[in-house]
C-alpha cells in the first residue's frame, strides 16, 4: 500500500503520494495563502489525497514548530500566520478517514536524510534547514528524538547575539531572527528601505557587488549560523550536520564559509563534519512519509 506526505511551509504547501519503495508517485504544490484560514489551505490537499485514498494505509505530515505531537496540534509557529492551536491530524482523519501522525518539518526532513540521505550510515545526526525559518532535528540510532515536550532539536529559537528585534514566537536574537529568510528581509529592509529578496542580497547585493550593507548582513548570518553550530556541538556532538533549506543549498559557497566559520566555535575543529542535504525540497515529503511506516497504521 501507498503512503502520502504532506509538507507544510510558510510559503508553499506541498504532498505526495508514495510507493512501497518511498518513490514518489505523484505530488501537489501550491501557494500557503496567508489570506485564507488554515482549514482552507489544508482542504486544497485534502482533495489531493481524497483522489488516491484508496491506494494508501496513512499519512504524514511535516509541519513547523512548536508543535504537541500527541495531541497532533500545530501550536504557535513564528512563520505560520493563522495556524496557532490548529488541530491538524483530527482535521486531516476527520476529511479523508486516514489515520494520520504529525512531526516537526525539520524532524521529519532530518529522519529522510539521516535514514537515506547525507546522513547514511551515521549514527547521531544533526539537521539545520535555513531557509524562510530555520529548522532543527536530532537523529540518533535511525530514530528521531523528540523530546519530553516535542521541542527537541528546535533549533530556531537558539540565541545566538543581543540583537532586541523579534517575531511573535522567536527569542530576540536567535537564529530565526538573524538567519531565516524573513528575518534576513527584515535587516534589508532597514538597511536599503526596499524589499530585497535573499536571492538578490546574497547573489547580487553580496557575491557581484560586494555591497558593503550586504556583506555586514551575510557575515553577520554566517556568524550567528556559526555560532549556533558551535553550541549544538557542545550538547549533541553529532557524527555530521546536514543543512537543507533553500539558503543553504542555492547560496553559492554559503556553506563552505559557515563550515569554515564554525570551526572558530568548535571545541576541537576535526570533529566539524557538514554536508548538503541529498534530497532538497524533496526531504520533508519523504521523511513526511516514513512518520506512516514507523508507526505503520498509527499502532
Amino acid at each position: 500500500m501507498h503512503t502520502i506526505g504532506i509538507d507544510i511551509g510558510g510559503t508553499q504547501l506541498r504532498c505526495a503520494e508514495f510507493s512501497e519503495k518511498h518513490e514518489i508517485v505523484s505530488v501537489m504544490k501550491i501557494p500557503n495563502e496567508i489570506g485564507i484560514s488554515a482549514e482552507a489551505n489544508m482542504d486544497k490537499l485534502i482533495a489531493f489525497i481524497l483522489e488516491r485514498k484508496s491506494k494508501c494505509i496513512g499519512i504524514g505530515i511535516g509541519c513547523p514548530g512548536p508543535l504537541d505531537f500527541p495531541a497532533g496540534k500545530v501550536l504557535n509557529p513564528p512563520n505560520l500566520y493563522g495556524w496557532n492551536n490548529f488541530e491538524i491530524v483530527k482535521y486531516v482523519e476527520d476529511k479523508t478517514g486516514l489515520t494520520t501522525v504529525l512531526n516537526n518539518d525539520a524532524n521529519v526532513a532530518g529522519l529522510a536524510e539521516a535514514l537515506f540521505g547525507a546522513g547514511k550510515g551515521f549514527q547521531s545526526v544533526f539537521y539545520i534547514t535555513i531557509s524562510t525559518g530555520i529548522g532543527g532535528s536530532y537523529i540518533y540510532r535511525g530514530e528521531l528524538v523528540n523530546g519530553a515536550h516535542s521541542s527537541a532539536g528546535e533549533a530556531y529559537n537558539l540565541i545566538v547575539c543581543e540583537d532586541d528585534r523579534h517575531s511573535a514566537n522567536a527569542n530576540p536574537g536567535s537564529i530565526n531572527e538573524m538567519c531565516g529568510g524573513k528575518g534576513l528581509f527584515r535587516q534589508t529592509w532597514e538597511s536599503y528601505n526596499r524589499c530585497v529578496k535573499t536571492r538578490e542580497l546574497y547573489n547580487e547585493l553580496y557575491l557581484k557587488q560586494r555591497d558593503p550593507k550586504a556583506v555586514a548582513i551575510i557575515e553577520r548570518c554566517i556568524d550567528n549560523m556559526a555560532k549556533a553550530i558551535g553550541n549544538i556541538a557542545c550538547i549533541v556532538d553529532p557524527d555530521i550536520f546536514i543543512l537543507g533549506g533553500s539558503i543553504a543549498l542555492r547560496s553559492p559557497g554559503f556553506l563552505e564559509m559557515l563550515t569554515e566559520k564554525a570551526k572558530e566555535y568548535m571545541i576541537d575543529p576535526a570533529y566539524l563534519h557538514i554536508e548538503k542535504a541529498r534530497f532538497g525540497d524533496d526531504a520533508g515529503l519523504i521523511g513526511a512519509s516514513l512518520l506512516v511506516s514507523e508507526k505503520g497504521t498509527g499502532g
